[in-house]
């Protein structure tokens, strides 16, 4: 929610009272901004150009397996050289870790407006297929290796991130798994998603980093002065289990090789089990 929404749901609330303004609030982020983002999305060069690009991408992975990689802090126990030949999704920062993978990951994705806002510029210069919220687009237009990605409605899995959008479950993870099922990946395996922070506070609150960062693999990821988002766990985790059942009715399947992770949606497996191959 950007600052001029949240101000206007302030005043909606004043206006109205606090549950019609709840209702109103969700019916603009349910129906009314996906319709926005749609019929932009359909208008505008990039956005064209950005739903050529995903529907030329459909499938072409189909039977292969891929390792969404999160950001947690328990990265820093886990050998990501073993993952140097896999297919794989960095998600916002992730291009921090390209040295202790030893190149590039295949994928790289961000749609957190507020990442996107301050890091856009490391974003698109990374060497990976970058996906990018068509909301943040203001922060990394004219770059032609970047694909756009509009939002869906809420509470939703999208199969056809070209045709429907991605919901973004309060999570770029989530968004990373609609991506890895259009892209035709049979089995997606989970590194780094702790889904734990010793930062606390209300869902969603905008903090800024005063000291360095414990919450991420590296100490510098949202490091002193920048601007970020604390979690919302439990809207994830039912975002997860959308995931987990659109896979699981496709015959496709999500486990979870975290190091001591503290998400328990996905079958648990060991890092060492699935990269011994």
């Amino acid at each position: 929610m950007t600052q001029l929404e949240r101000a206007g749901l302030e005043a909606l609330k004043r206006t109205v009272g606090e549950q019609r303004a709840a209702r109103m609030s969700y019916a603009y982020r349910d129906r009314i901004q996906p319709a926005i983002e749609a019929v932009t999305y359909g208008l505008a060069g990039e956005g064209r150009r950005s739903r050529r690009r995903l529907e030329e991408l459909r499938d072409q992975y189909r039977g292969k397996r891929c390792f969404i990689i999160g950001n947690g802090p328990s990265l820093a126990r886990t050998d990501l050289s073993k993952l140097r030949t896999e297919h794989t999704f960095g998600l916002n920062r992730g291009y921090l870790l390209f040295d202790r993978i030893g190149g590039p990951t295949t994928f790289l994705v961000a749609v957190n407006r507020h990442v996107v806002e301050q890091f856009g510029s490391d974003l698109i210069t990374a060497p990976s297929t970058t996906f990018i919220s068509w909301r943040s687009r203001r922060w990394a237009s004219n770059a032609s290796g970047v694909v756009f990605v509009r939002r869906s409605r809420l509470f939703t899995f999208s199969p056809n991130v070209a045709t429907h959008g991605a919901w973004e479950g309060a999570t770029v993870t989530f968004v990373a798994m609609q991506l890895a099922y259009h892209l035709g990946f049979e089995k997606v395996i989970l590194v780094g998603v702790d889904h734990s922070f010793t930062t606390t506070g209300p869902a969603n609150k905008l903090v800024t980093s005063t000291g360095p960062d414990s919450n991420h693999f590296d100490p510098a990821y949202f490091g002193p002065g920048i601007v970020w988002q604390l979690p919302d766990l439990e809207l994830s985790e039912a975002a997860y289990r959308l995931a987990r059942q659109a896979f699981a009715r496709a015959g496709r399947a999500i486990v979870d090789a975290t190091v001591d992770g503290k998400l328990m949606v996905f079958e648990k497996v060991s890092f060492e089990s699935v990269t011994s191959r």
